[in-house]
């Protein structure tokens, strides 16, 4: 057998393997020339990718761990305070951010659908960032198609009410951290209701409850599909879906409302033939009623007063925001009272006359039957004049304080020197300037005078209240006593705090105690509920945060007899049909009232009654740069502002506008049995004709008192300080329509001297 050498022959040895030598001094892989050399190896790619995901999810890990969730923004969290009518309309809102916060509850299911349809329709069922969604919108946002939302509902919400609006990769990591929290923490409902609170709709409305106000003025829970549609149209970009901003903006709007509702139907949330016959409901076109100004002012700080008096809330709380205020005001009797106000006193202010500066207006009207207040009349404007016409204290009652005098005396069975029960055929001397004498008959030093030192003789109690008679009620007040005058008065409702009421003195007749047109109402209210009182009503629904606050019950109190009351009401009632107050009589129902000129003028009152509404008006001077009380002489181009003038006036247009429509009702007066005569020196009155008592004779409605001693002074009607001419004066009434005015016999008016009608007594003018 022969041996092989070769190396290619069947039988050549096998080659030993010997392994690759090294690529030394940068040498390149065999193969991997040109742009390849430049490419990762697979192994790198493997490690580099790795490396990425464990650092990114140590990342998400720490960044998960690192954020926690922070405590809102106390301007997301802020809330008006919402004040509304008796209906339910919006008197104003007050603070910083106009928020209502609502329970997802009170948000009806069509609402929260079109919230969902036009943001994020898998909320409930996806997670709280959807990075889908993230990537399509920015894709969309580089092809131009236009803002567009990556957030879930549950990102936006962390965006509202953690968070500020900045667009940087921190805020909006922040943002996803504490998505993904909340999401954990909270149900989806409760991130449902705290988005829906906190979004902004545009208008200044934060939160569906303030945009629902806004934009339709009505409450989220009353809101039809197509309104609610319109709402969640908002939410995209509010500034961009204003159908007010012009066409361009309104087809844009539309669109999107199109959007939203087809949503709803894609999800089965809506029926294609409900969708179809749904027409756009336009929004309103009117500024908000939020903020102090204009006259809701004065009505949002009468509430807040009677909020904090009552111990409902105090004013921290109420500065905190979130309160919800139903009223007992009546938008509708709110307006007549503003536009008796812009009729009566308003048609006769002229900006170049300076009195004219200085005359404010305040008045308060409740119902008699539950102490509910109805309208309130602060003044022009909140913001120019702080101070409440109808609330403030600083202004002499005058002689509207004298039904609480005769009050008093029916109540207590009170005598005069004579001995005799005091009653309306009681009579006294109506001398201006008579010392008035203290039970044991000695003199007191005080002598107060008439209205215009006008004197009187002798008068029964009926013809001196008519007449409004200084003299008779100083005398009586100390008959009684001033003590229990001033109990009568706070039992009846004027606050025993009342400046000049807090001690009892003889001048307390004549009313120089400073009541405001809401005290002074409610004791009106009572004499019209035959004495029952009924506390003061001014909220009949209060929550604070969504939470119901429980409010007193106030039940009504016997403040003085029947009897009293009645007998009371029957002598204004006559003040009304022929005396100062004559001008109320244009009401065209059967009334009651009493009027009041304060000390030097300064204030004009007309105080009065139906059955079942009681009003008090008031004018007063003040001075417009120092703000110091200044007389009403001149003002309105008028000698003198007396009560039974433009306040009367007042009174008789609101109140019949007030009741329109109403069944006229008759007083159902009960006097009993009052004394027929007597009188102080021992004169019985029997000269006096018996109709001038209103108990014994014709209604006062309809004849009056038959007689009454002749006008003392010429042609200056008595008791009032006005001219000839002036409603409740003179040979018959004016014209309820006219301002007081007329000729006079002097050459001016007489002003009393400084002090009061009583000189160094200090009590206030009568009218």
């Amino acid at each position: 057998m022969s041996d092989h050498s070769g190396t290619d022959g069947i039988g050549a040895a096998p080659q030993r393997w010997e392994p690759r030598p090294r690529l030394r001094d940068g040498g390149k892989r065999p193969g991997r020339t040109g742009w390849r050399r430049f490419l990762p190896t697979w192994r790198l790619l493997c490690l580099s990718a790795t490396t990425l995901l464990v650092a990114a999810v140590a990342l998400l890990v720490t960044g998960y761990m690192v954020v926690d969730i922070p405590e809102p923004k106390s301007a997301a969290a802020a809330q008006s305070n919402v004040y509304r009518y008796a209906d339910g309309s919006v008197i104003a809102r007050t603070g910083d951010v106009n928020r209502e916060s609502v329970p997802l509850e009170q948000v009806p299911g069509h609402v929260r659908r079109a919230v969902l349809a036009a943001e994020d329709r898998d909320f409930y069922s996806a997670s709280a960032v959807d990075p889908k969604a993230m990537v399509r919108a920015g894709w969309n946002m580089l092809r131009g198609e236009g803002r567009q939302s990556g957030s879930t509902i549950t990102q936006q919400y962390v965006k509202n009410y953690y968070l500020d609006q900045q667009q940087t990769v921190t805020r909006k990591a922040k943002e996803l951290f504490i998505a993904v929290k909340l999401d954990r923490e909270f149900s989806k409902d409760e991130i449902l209701e705290g988005y829906l609170n906190t979004s902004y709709f545009g208008r200044n409305a934060y939160g569906v409850q303030a945009a629902a106000q806004e934009y339709y003025g009505k409450d989220v829970d009353a809101l039809d599909t197509s309104e609610a549609a319109y709402l969640a149209t908002l939410l995209n970009a509010p500034g961009s879906y204003d159908v007010r901003s012009g066409p361009a903006y309104r087809e844009r709007a539309l669109a999107r409302w199109e959007y939203v509702l087809d949503g709803m139907v894609s999800e089965g949330w809506l029926d294609r033939d409900e969708k179809d016959a749904l027409r756009f409901t336009e929004p309103l076109d009117t500024e908000p009623q939020s903020g102090l100004s204009g006259r809701r002012g004065y009505l949002v700080e009468a509430v807040d007063q009677y909020l904090v008096e009552e111990g409902l809330l105090d004013e921290q709380r109420l500065a905190a925001g979130g309160v919800r205020v139903t009223t007992t005001l009546d938008p509708r009797r709110q307006e007549e009272l503003e536009r008796a106000v812009d009729d009566r006193l308003g048609g006769l202010m002229d900006e170049e006359r300076p009195q004219d500066a200085t005359i404010h207006a305040g008045a308060a009207s409740m119902e008699t039957g539950n102490g509910h207040l109805v309208a309130l009349y602060g003044g022009r404007d909140y913001t120019e004049q702080f101070i409440s016409g109808a609330t403030r204290r600083d202004y002499q009652a005058a002689s509207t304080f004298k039904p609480f005098v005769y009050a008093a005396a029916l109540e207590h069975e009170a005598r005069d020197r004579s001995g005799d029960r005091i009653g309306p055929r009681t009579t006294y001397s109506g001398s201006s300037g008579r010392e008035v004498l203290a039970r044991d008959g000695t003199g007191t030093g005080w002598s107060p005078e008439n209205e215009q030192d006008t004197d009187y003789g002798t008068l029964p109690v009926s013809e001196a209240m008519d007449k409004s008679v200084n003299a008779v009620f100083a005398q009586m007040g100390v008959d009684v006593g001033p003590e229990l005058v001033r109990e009568t008065a706070v039992r009846l409702g004027l606050p025993p705090t009342t400046p000049g009421l807090e001690s009892a003195s003889g001048s307390i007749s004549l009313g120089v105690s400073t009541p405001s047109p809401l005290d002074l109402v409610q004791a009106y209210a009572t004499l019209a509920a035959h004495g029952e009182r009924h506390p003061l009503v001014m909220v009949t629904s209060l929550t604070v945060d969504g939470e119901e606050v429980e409010l007193p019950e106030h039940e009504p109190r016997r403040a003085v007899s029947r009897e009293a009351a009645d007998a009371t009401t029957e002598l204004l009632r006559s003040v009304v049909s022929g005396g100062t107050g004559e001008a109320a009589s244009a009401v065209g129902r059967p009334a009651a009232g009493k009027t009041g000129t304060a000390e030097q003028d300064k204030a004009a009152w007309f105080a009065g009654f139906t059955p079942e509404l009681a009003t008090v008006v008031a004018l007063v001077g003040q001075d417009p740069d120092g703000g110091g009380q200044v007389p009403l002489y001149g003002a309105l181009g008028m000698e003198r502002v007396s009560g039974g003038g433009v306040p009367a006036q007042i009174w008789a247009q609101y109140t019949a506008a007030a009741l329109e429509g109403s069944e006229v009702r008759e007083f159902d007066l009960r006097p009993g049995d009052l004394p027929s005569g007597g009188g102080e020196d021992g004169d019985d009155g029997d000269g006096d004709d018996p109709s001038s008592s209103p108990s014994d004779g014709p209604s006062p409605d309809e004849d009056g008192p038959s007689t009454r001693p002749a006008t003392p002074g010429g042609t200056t009607g008595p008791g009032t300080g006005e001219p000839s001419g002036a409603p409740g004066e003179g040979e018959g009434p004016a014209d309820p329509t006219g301002p007081p005015g007329g000729t006079s016999p002097t050459s001016g008016p007489t002003p009393p001297e400084p002090g009061g009608d009583g000189g160094s007594s200090g009590a206030a003018g009568g009218d």
